[in-house]
């Protein structure tokens, strides 16, 4: 989102209404910079690759059905990884040949819903790819795969690193008889005909994600070597391309990824392998914007603190771990223009009965005043579209919007939660249940 045009949305947000007493936080997503980003990917991977590539976005990073269907309209289809998000996946009319199933824990039910749709499935362990024998068995047919865990390391953030030795994803590659386990899997599955890993997501660096591809590109070569012929057809790369938190720039890009894929695992990108990609925030995050007002400014032990109502519920890893997800944020006043002056460390304090509900502490922005908006920037992915009901606070809104020279048209994606909403889900037409 370029800073112009995220300064006409703020501005237009304040004066179109989105942001009220009864509605004091509102989440924008920048249309044009969703379909920028798509575009991108499927650029950056046309270029190396002649061979068929699904990118499926990984709809747990944005689950809101306006995005899915959107980003459908732009060639990207979709990883699910429960029944709630295959629902919100097949709402927005992803076809089911551009869906992949991936999760440890699938039960049978689910397996048997994806074979019927004809959705490609990634076995994570032996356990689930007997109950794949099963219902092959039965006579049931989609396009199977297993995860193989590379065990190469985590990267900064270890909650998000998924290839480390006692990962809980996939069959770990180095474990003793694993390698000759897995390639047992495939000469007794005539069937099997992909290869999936995935090796972090945030915190991870470029060069441990291609080392991830890298082993099982040369798994696969070995599998097809055993069976003496081309039995792995497709590869799941995965996604997990790091997003720059720092600043407007998007760094790395899919192109950066793409050309490094095609220099370091040449026999990949040849042709003979069909693609899959499972990006999710590098698609998403830089086109969101978390937008709060400033309820209270105040003062305490000398450190001013801006008290607004987004917090812990629209950034909980913000929150919980600031370290891992520091967020810009970035000042403006009660007319939605940017707010000017020198700047002074404060805090952005979010509206939860917790001392760490911050948004940022200790951040040196113009001097924040009751009725201010604050923006907090990058936050497309994870984070308002993943709610957390500390509180019992509500969903805020969610808005598209487009800017057409001067004029910004909003269009709603989701719709703020009400009271009534909160109340009923929380068990409010059954007060007498207990007593």
């Amino acid at each position: 989102m370029t800073v112009n045009r995220r300064n006409q949305a703020v501005r237009a947000a304040v004066e179109q209404g989105l942001l009220t007493e009864e509605r004091p936080v509102a989440a924008l997503l920048d249309v044009a910079g969703i379909r920028a980003s798509a575009g991108a990917l499927r650029t950056a991977f046309a270029a190396v690759t002649d061979a068929p590539v699904l990118h499926a976005f990984a709809v747990k990073a944005a689950p809101l059905v306006p995005v899915l269907a959107l980003l459908n309209a732009e060639g990207i289809g979709a990883e699910v990884a429960s029944p709630g998000e295959l629902a919100l996946a097949r709402a927005a009319g992803v076809r089911p040949g551009d869906m992949v199933l991936d999760s440890p824990a699938k039960t049978p039910g689910e397996l048997r819903e994806a074979f019927a749709l004809g959705i490609a499935v990634n076995a994570d362990n032996p356990q689930e790819l007997a109950r794949i024998d099963a219902l092959v068995g039965e006579g049931a047919s989609a396009p199977v795969g297993v995860r193989v865990n590379p065990q190469i390391g985590g990267g900064s953030i270890g909650a998000l690193s998924t290839a480390t030795a006692t990962s809980k994803f996939g069959i770990a590659l180095r474990d003793e008889g694993a390698r000759a386990a897995v390639v047992r899997m495939f000469l007794d599955r005539p069937w099997l005909t992909r290869l999936h890993t995935h090796s972090g997501s945030q915190g991870i660096p470029l060069a441990r994600m291609i080392e991830g591809v890298q082993e099982v590109y040369a798994l696969a070569e070995e599998i097809n070597a055993a069976a003496g012929r081309q039995q792995i057809d497709t590869v799941d790369i995965g996604g997990g391309l790091p997003v720059n938190f720092a600043s407007d720039e998007t760094d790395p890009t899919f192109e950066t990824y793409a050309r490094l894929l095609k220099e370091q695992v040449p026999g990949l990108l040849d042709g003979r392998y069909g693609l899959v990609t499972e990006f999710g925030r590098a698609l998403l995050a830089k086109h969101g914007t978390i937008l709060a007002r400033v309820e209270y400014a105040k003062v305490s032990g000398s450190r001013p603190i801006a008290v607004t109502h987004a917090g812990v519920q629209v950034a909980t890893r913000t929150v919980y771990d600031p370290v891992s997800w520091p967020l810009r944020i970035t000042a403006y006043d009660g007319a939605g223009r940017p707010r000017t002056g020198e700047p002074v460390v404060q805090d952005i304090a979010g509206p939860a009965c917790f001392a760490g509900d911050l948004l940022a502490e200790g951040r040196a922005l113009p001097l924040l005043e009751q009725g201010d908006v604050v923006a907090a920037l990058d936050t497309g992915a994870y984070y308002f579209t993943n709610h957390y009901g500390y509180n019992s606070l509500p969903r805020p809104g969610v808005h598209g919007f487009a800017v057409r020279g001067e004029v910004v048209e909003f269009s709603l994606v989701r719709a703020a939660q009400s009271m009534a909403e909160i109340v009923a889900e929380s068990g409010g037409g059954r007060a007498d249940a207990l007593l």
